[in-house]
């Protein structure tokens, strides 16, 4: 699930919401960009993302990030724990001036859990999160900016990766954050029966949007960017009706996606608005997102084409746009299974490891194992603001195992000597 951004248009619209489409690629700033990001390009409207773009995919690929690299990432938070796009200056602190990016502070929250040992910094991430969380229950790209499918969607990832249980994060009103994603379901029947819209228009009618449905996908099943490889169980179909569930319309979303992949493999991208060339052109990133959301949803073999075509047609894409679109083809490799280091050729990992600091370490995964994370609704831990893992649970269970066994064995001495 990625929320790409137009340069053009940020630069244009500053603080307003972005739409969901292509990245522009921008000239590499003249100041010497900082020592541990990745990526070559002006980091304004984007750094922050890819950095948390490529940790993901790395943690994944069993990679290390240098330790510089994550400290530039923990440095770009601001005080009250969220993040601008971009802060270059980071011995200023945040003021009202500061953009604060809610899709920015969720992919950072959910690397530096993967990361590990950065508790502090992903609990004030959360914190800042759940405050500014609308009224209809879901989030926009900026703070109090309307509820978007992509935003929600993403900051859904961020508070399930933490810990938290979503059905219990209500607002006022009762809303949960499942509820405007909902909302922007586009019922069954019609040619894109199934799909999200990215927000509804100005009358309130909704238009499919496949970014918006491959986020809603992960978003509507409580699931983080990073999934794990499952096997497929499901036939895709399209669950009529209203008052659906959130994994009924995730799986409408999916049923959608087969749908939009079918013929071509791939997801074109929307005109730029005022374009004169409405030719479709692939868009490369919605189709690694939209192989994550139908592995996720549970119709892996049905992202066999889309693998395939991004197999034979993404490298040139990857290297223009860099360290996040490396990382949205090892996320889709992931969650389908197949090898990241050999991708059509290609070794994303060393490619998008080239992109930044030499790594700390460098582990080749056990292909047999599933290491994205998978946490639904009912494995998650409701814990405030703290990180509650499972496995301080058997950590916990093993210290009293081994201080009963200690005492009996100190009592069976005594025994003896007796």
């Amino acid at each position: 699930m990625t929320v790409r951004r137009s340069a053009a248009t940020l630069a244009a619209t500053a603080a307003v919401l972005c739409a969901a489409a292509a990245p522009v690629a921008v000239a590499a700033p003249s100041a010497a960009l900082p020592a541990g990001l990745y990526g070559t390009k002006d980091p304004t409207y984007d750094g922050v993302w890819r950095q948390s773009m490529a940790f993901l995919a790395q943690r994944l690929e069993g990679v290390t990030p240098a330790r510089k690299s994550v400290d530039w990432l923990i440095g770009q938070q601001c005080a009250n724990g969220a993040y601008a796009a971009f802060r270059p200056d980071v011995s200023k602190p945040c003021d009202a001036k500061t953009v604060l990016d809610t899709n920015a502070t969720a992919a950072a929250t959910q690397a530096l859990v993967e990361v590990g040992g950065h508790r502090d910094i992903v609990n004030n991430g959360v914190r800042w999160l759940k405050s500014v969380q609308n009224e209809d229950g879901g989030w926009g790209y900026t703070a109090g900016a309307p509820s978007d499918a992509n935003s929600t969607s993403l900051v859904i990832g961020a508070l399930a990766r933490q810990g938290q249980r979503l059905a219990d994060i209500t607002t006022p009103g009762g809303k949960t954050p499942y509820d405007p994603l909902l909302a922007l379901a586009i019922p069954c029947g019609g040619k894109d029966g199934g799909a999200f819209a990215y927000q509804p228009d100005k009358k309130g009618k909704l238009t499919a949007n496949a970014d918006a449905t491959a986020a809603a996908v992960l978003g509507t099943m409580g699931k983080a960017m990073a999934v794990g490889n499952n096997a497929a169980g499901k036939a895709p179909a399209c669950h009529p009706g209203s008052g659906l569930t959130p994994e009924q319309a995730a799986q409408n979303g999916a049923h959608y996606l087969v749908g939009a992949l079918a013929g071509s493999g791939h997801l074109n991208q929307a005109p730029m608005p005022g374009a004169t060339d409405t030719t479709p052109q692939p868009d490369f990133g919605n189709t690694a997102d939209a192989v994550v959301a139908l592995s996720a949803s549970g119709h892996q073999d049905e992202a066999a084409g889309a693998i395939t075509w991004l197999k034979k047609n993404s490298t040139d894409w990857a290297g223009q746009n860099g360290p996040a679109a490396y990382a949205q083809l090892i996320l889709a490799a992931h969650a389908t299974g197949n090898d990241a280091r050999d991708f059509g050729g290609v070794d994303l990992v060393a490619r998008l490891n080239a992109a930044g600091p030499a790594p700390a370490a460098v582990v080749t995964p056990d292909p047999s194992a599933d290491t994205g994370y998978e946490a639904t609704e009912k494995d998650q831990v409701h814990s405030g603001d703290d990180v509650i893992g499972g496995v301080w649970w058997y950590i916990g269970i093993a210290l009293v195992l081994a201080a009963i066994a200690f005492f009996l064995i100190s009592g069976r001495r005594k025994n003896r000597q007796l």
